[in-house]
């Protein structure tokens, strides 16, 4: 299939559910279990455990309607707030949210939390803590240039993507532009982390095979520098999963700090 015929994550049909079930669900045989959950919530533990990031809220900005990287969030910060641009991806987040019949169980996520920090008696608080900390799942509208308008939220002390730089952005000034805007949101001397795949150009969801942004670390290390972020952990991954879903080559995990 030609790349030019791959569709937009932000622009056309994107079956959320189904992304969840192919990508980060229950299933620790699989080698994506340990790319697509292991590394991101020990690397996210660790951050988090050093006490470098931590205030009132941190802004989560991410692929999809997966939660599974703010389970190490949420000791750190006492709201969450979530912004999304489709209404398919709020209304699958808030289905978790609020306990609704038929959500999506993230059992085995808050396990592995758990586990990594050594607190497995706790599943249950754990869930019910991200619960309460995420009251706000907000839309928003990545084209605008203040993509928050007409709302208006509180700066943050931490943006967290996941992912989603990968797939909204069509070349490197495009991935530029965006984290410009995902940098607007930070406090002066705020924390960002990113999450993201190296090397990829498209990830599957049912029948579709969506775009995706290749980069290597060295740019998205430049990007980060270059809206003036100092880098403070960089950790890559090579690619354990051998499936054909997406051709990714390499995790990467980027925690940084603005200059104030």
């Amino acid at each position: 299939m030609d790349s030019s015929t791959y569709k937009r994550y932000h622009e056309d049909d994107f079956d959320s559910r189904q992304h969840l079930e192919s990508y980060v669900s229950e299933n620790p045989d699989s080698a994506s279990h340990e790319d697509s959950l292991i590394f991101p919530i020990e690397n996210l533990t660790k951050t988090f455990t050093e006490g470098h990031i931590k205030g009132d809220i941190v802004i989560d900005l991410s692929l999809g309607s997966m939660v599974h990287h703010l389970f190490a969030a949420c000791d750190f910060f006492k709201h969450i707030i979530v912004l999304k641009s489709r209404d398919s991806c709020i209304i699958e987040l808030k289905r978790w949210v609020d306990s609704r019949t038929g959500a999506f169980d993230w059992t085995h996520a808050v396990k592995l939390h758990a586990d990594t920090e050594e607190c497995s008696d706790q599943l249950q608080d754990k869930e019910r803590k991200v619960r309460t900390a995420l009251q706000h799942v907000v839309k928003c509208n990545l084209e605008k240039e203040d993509m928050m308008d007409p709302i208006v939220i509180p700066p943050a002390d931490c943006v967290i993507s996941g992912w989603l730089l990968d797939v909204i952005s069509k070349d490197q000034n495009d991935y530029m532009r965006y984290l410009r805007k995902f940098s607007s949101l930070l406090k002066p001397g705020g924390h960002i982390i990113l999450m993201g795949c190296l090397e990829m150009s498209y990830f599957i969801v049912g029948k579709h095979k969506f775009h995706g942004f290749s980069y290597d670390e060295d740019f998205a290390r430049k990007a980060l520098v270059g809206e003036g972020f100092i880098i403070d952990r960089c950790k890559v991954k090579k690619r354990t999963d051998v499936s054909d879903h997406t051709d990714w080559k390499a995790l990467i995990f980027i925690a940084a700090h603005k200059e104030k």
